[in-house]
């Protein structure tokens, strides 16, 4: 079996959990996930399946959605309200103080991401380090914020609809909002709504899958691999050429009637209807040869 199932991440669980689910269910070992929610988090979570594991780098969504509903006047450890208290303050914020400070954040900024983070530091993740009270300097990052959308304001707390590129940290950006105001704040709740070319509505409860397996219909929800390459030109070979590839023999673009390529450009390869690899186009002492890049066979 191949292919992604997105799935509905409910609160409470890790994305490590939610592959075990997977797994289980499938009663297949090679399953992966793309793009980690903190287990507070709900949402849209592309799982990988058999080979499709190979697509992760691929598919790493750059651009992603979120809805977060968020607590002014206080700082917590974890930048979220499941953390420990360190300060807080009173709250004079009005509605258009709140959302002309917002526009300070959109577009490409930096941000410097939580201790309570899996960022690796030294080879220790930076949550091991603070749950043992080490707390080390973390050099920001930059990152690009599409929109923010502010709504439900009642003085204390409103809700935010982000859309921003990878590498965003909604916790970290609530700190920053409540840093901004003077007030201090805390993200409350957060339900990822898009990953990518995968959405909330498409996403698939555990109840879902559960019965999709008992009824032999699991695969009627899983997405074929070459749903999310659309970007890539698709290009049809003949079993002679199929053969060379699956032996590693790098061809030539023009031997599977490419004309028109660039340097590092990728192509998806089928052979009978059925997608067996992508192939890079790369530069070979001079010679332009379409080298593996994944393969699915």
């Amino acid at each position: 079996m191949i292919g992604i199932l997105n799935v509905y991440k409910p609160k409470g669980m890790t994305s490590h959990n939610v592959v075990s689910f997977v797994r289980r269910q499938l009663n297949i070992k090679r399953v992966g996930h793309t793009g980690t929610l903190d287990p507070q988090a709900v949402g849209v979570l592309p799982v990988l399946i058999g080979n499709a594991t190979r697509l992760s780098d691929l598919i790493m969504a750059d651009e992603k959605k979120y809805t977060a509903r968020v607590v002014l006047g206080i700082t917590t450890d974890t930048e979220d309200t499941t953390g420990e208290v360190i300060e807080r303050k009173e709250v004079s914020v009005t509605e258009e103080q709140l959302k002309e400070t917002v526009k300070k954040f959109v577009g490409d900024i930096e941000q410097v991401p939580p201790m309570y983070s899996a960022i690796k530091v030294d080879g220790q993740k930076l949550y091991q380090l603070a749950r043992k009270g080490v707390e080390i300097e973390r050099a920001p990052r930059k990152i690009k914020i599409y929109s923010i959308d502010i709504y439900d304001f009642d003085g204390t707390s409103f809700m935010m609809d982000v859309h921003c590129g990878k590498g965003t940290y909604i916790r970290s950006l609530c700190r920053d909002i409540g840093e901004s105001l003077s007030c201090g704040a805390a993200m409350d709740t957060l339900e990822r709504t898009m990953s990518g070319v995968f959405t909330l509505d498409a996403a698939h409860t555990f109840d879902e899958i559960e019965q999709a397996v008992k009824e032999g219909k699991i695969e009627d929800i899983i997405l074929a691999p070459d749903s999310v390459l659309g970007d890539y030109e698709r290009i049809d070979v003949a079993e002679e050429n199929a053969s060379k590839i699956k032996n590693g023999i790098r061809l030539r673009p023009e031997q599977l009637g490419i004309k028109e390529y660039e340097e590092n450009q990728l192509f998806r390869i089928y052979e009978k209807g059925e997608l067996i690899c992508l192939l890079k186009i790369k530069d070979c002492d001079g010679k332009m040869l379409l080298t593996m890049e994944k393969s699915f066979y």
